[in-house]
């Protein structure tokens, strides 16, 4: 089965992405970008929830990649995470993006506050790859108690040159494997109709310069 088409068909169809180029969407950083990304919306779906999952355990099988333990990020990261670790029989951690304020102040649920992972091997699980910054951090936590994090799966990636130089400055570099790639996106949205020619042409535009890519086309930065 060819996943990744099935992922962006289920992703066009419930919205879980969604294209616009004449009125674009408003990110957190204010910028105006023309698509927008909110896996959630597969939660409310059993069957997109085993799609992605068994989509999971098949580029670990592909590719041969093993671990001890699976890690997702906070918190779109959480419900593949827990379903990948069901299927595999393997235990399951989260990393917050910060530790609490209170309590125990855990940065990683699953374990104790005073405890690691020692030395055991880890799979972070994201939901979306942009930049790649928070799934950085979540690496860095990982390793940073004493857990072996090497690579990041994720459900979708915008393919941002930003997120590859991210991954690659972490000593060691970090490995990241998509299920869905912008590209693959692309290619799909223009097979079922929904975007044309043209279209593409200004979504890759976007990509090869996304920071700035709003403003060049009329559309103000939303200050708060």
């Amino acid at each position: 089965m060819d996943y990744a088409k099935q992922i962006a068909i289920a992703s066009l169809n419930i919205e879980a992405i969604k294209l616009n180029l004449a009125y674009p969407f408003t990110w957190a950083s204010g910028l105006r970008m023309p698509i927008y990304n909110d896996n959630r919306k597969f939660l409310f779906y059993p069957e997109y929830r085993k799609l992605i999952v068994e989509s999971f355990e098949e580029i670990l099988k592909l590719e041969r990649i093993d671990c001890d333990v699976i890690a997702g990020t906070s918190t779109a990261g959480i419900s593949p995470a827990t379903t990948l670790a069901d299927i595999l029989k393997k235990p399951l951690i989260y990393i917050r993006n910060e530790p609490k304020g209170h309590g125990l102040k855990n940065q990683i649920e699953g374990i104790g506050a005073e405890s690691d992972l020692k030395d055991k091997t880890v799979i972070l699980v994201e939901d979306l790859i942009s930049t790649g910054g928070s799934s950085a951090s979540a690496v860095k936590v990982i390793r940073d108690a004493n857990g072996k994090c090497n690579y990041c799966i994720s459900i979708f990636n915008y393919g941002l040159n930003k997120a590859v130089e991210t991954f690659n400055s972490l000593d060691p570099a970090c490995e990241v494997r998509s299920l869905l790639t912008y590209d693959k996106l692309l290619e799909v949205a223009k097979e079922t109709g929904q975007i044309n020619e043209d279209q593409v042409k200004m979504l890759s535009e976007w990509r090869a310069d996304p920071f700035n890519w709003g403003e060049k086309q009329g559309f103000k930065r939303v200050e708060e």
